[in-house]
């Protein structure tokens, strides 16, 4: 099992935060939760998320500052690929065609065009 599915919610929240941040100490990732937990809970779920591997942390004089293991770009790609197998039997085309076939989907002619390149670019290498 990969350790994004070893995320309970609140565990993902505190990563957002610590990706949006890049480094951030306990109180300041509380500060920027949704309804956030007592200040102990923040720091008990700090703890597990080192444990499993997905942060680190650096003392900072009499404070801990938390930092992400791994890029947001590449958290991104490894839940992207998740949500792929999960909902779209794997396919890139149905995930592809579900996005764009969204009534509130709205792309500038610009966006179009990146896309258009994407999709000669992965032509061209085979994938």
């Amino acid at each position: 099992m990969s350790r994004e599915h070893q995320l309970s919610r609140r565990e993902r929240q505190i990563m957002d935060v610590l990706h949006e941040k890049e480094a951030a100490a306990a109180v300041e990732i509380r500060a920027a939760l949704p309804d956030p937990p007592s200040y102990s809970s923040v720091r008990a779920l700090l703890r597990i998320l080192e444990d499993k591997g997905h942060i680190k942390h650096r003392q900072d004089g009499a404070r801990y500052v938390y930092l992400p293991c791994v890029s947001r770009e590449t958290a991104s790609k490894s839940a992207l690929k998740r949500l792929v197998a999960t909902f779209f039997q794997g396919s890139a085309t149905q995930a592809m065609a579900a996005l764009l076939e969204a009534h509130d989907t709205k792309l500038s002619d610009t966006e179009l065009n990146q896309l258009q390149q994407l999709i000669k670019q992965a032509k061209k290498e085979g994938r």
